[in-house]
């Protein structure tokens, strides 16, 4: 059967992001943090694909390096037909109005010394030559999109709230027209107050203008309610890649398990008979993994293949993409699915 889905507006293959090593007097090159490690997914026009897991893990890493940002060791970063990855820099310049970023902290991504309209139009002034006019007319344009009072124009950005800092940051942000946007834990500096706000703002501006997101962070229970799927990242690499309802429903990876299990239940009776999954031990060093399985050394279903053999993410379920050994086995048995997770799940929602 032939698949009829247009092609993602994303397509990232095998990225990888890896820091040098240099020790001793000579300042020899000894190894590499490995960042980023081996990461793949896709994202539709218009879908919201969310990228989680706990500080260090490399998620970060991820969206800088698809927007060359950093220069990445390998792989390729497809957006809209052309590879990021591979631009030279006159053609990644001419790019640029394509993808654009919103950074975590809007007090440290914005000049100081600039208005409000120097900041919002001076991606006007790099890649257009419009008229001053015709600039002030944009930048009007787009505080009006994200709520900001046009009398505003002229103050620095220390007069502004935190959030009020990064609807300026988005407002910048929107200032091409991109059709991709890497949205970096936006709302993780800001008071919980906000934090709604700027996710309702970001919802608003996506059904408005049609936009892509890559929505990067730590905060889970936000990420539920914002993206189609999500993907669980660990030590530079990827657990599990899933639709967001099932991923909430069901985690099929150990890790995700985990790590969703420490998200705040709304409904105290579910959250009575919620088990708690606490991983012994600490994360690995990026500069030095683990042989197998990233995960193997805090993992509660460890086997003796998780410590030689790295899984690759594979599709387990329609949809759903898991790193795992354990499902390669049920596979090869003729069963899917993670039946104690399951189990459990079941007797939760059924109650």
């Amino acid at each position: 059967m032939l698949d009829t889905r247009p092609a993602p507006l994303v397509q990232v293959e095998d990225l990888r992001m890896y820091f040098p090593i240099y020790t001793g007097i000579l300042r020899r090159h000894t190894g590499n943090v490995k960042a980023v490690d081996g990461v793949s997914f896709s994202i539709q026009a218009g879908e919201t694909l969310g990228l989680v897991g706990e500080s260090g893990c490399g998620k970060s890493t991820v969206g800088r390096a698809m927007l060359r940002l950093y220069e990445p060791t390998g792989g390729r970063v497809v957006i809209d037909g052309d590879d990021v990855a591979h631009l030279p820099p006159e053609a990644l310049r001419r790019k640029r109005p394509t993808m654009q970023m919103v950074f975590q902290d809007p007090q440290a991504s914005l000049n100081p010394r600039m208005t409000l309209a120097q900041i919002i139009s001076e991606p006007l002034d790099e890649h257009t030559d419009w008229s001053r006019d015709k600039k002030i007319e944009r930048v009007h344009e787009l505080m009006d999109q994200v709520g900001l009072n046009r009398r505003f124009i002229n103050r620095y950005p220390h007069e502004f709230s935190g959030g009020q800092r990064q609807r300026i940051g988005i407002a910048r942000a929107l200032a091409l027209n991109p059709r991709f946007i890497v949205c970096d834990e936006p709302i993780a500096a800001l008071d919980v107050s906000i934090q709604a706000q700027v996710v309702n703002l970001l919802e608003d501006l996506q059904d408005r203008l049609g936009l892509t997101y890559l929505f990067i962070s730590h905060d889970l229970s936000m990420v539920r309610h914002l993206a189609d799927r999500v993907a669980v990242m660990y030590l530079g690499r990827i657990a599990e890649l899933s639709p967001s309802a099932d991923l909430y429903a069901r985690p099929l990876h150990p890790y995700a398990e985990a790590l969703l299990s420490a998200v705040n239940e709304p409904d105290p009776a579910i959250a009575a008979r919620r088990k708690r999954i606490i991983l012994k031990g600490d994360v690995p060093s990026p500069a030095n993994p683990p042989v197998g399985c990233n995960f193997c050394t805090r993992c509660p279903k460890v086997m003796d293949i998780c410590r030689q053999v790295k899984p690759d993410l594979v599709e387990v379920e329609p949809g759903r993409l898991v790193a795992c050994h354990l499902f390669e086995s049920r596979q090869a048995a003729g069963t899917t699915g993670a039946p104690e997770a399951t189990e459990r799940n079941q007797q939760g929602v059924s109650q």
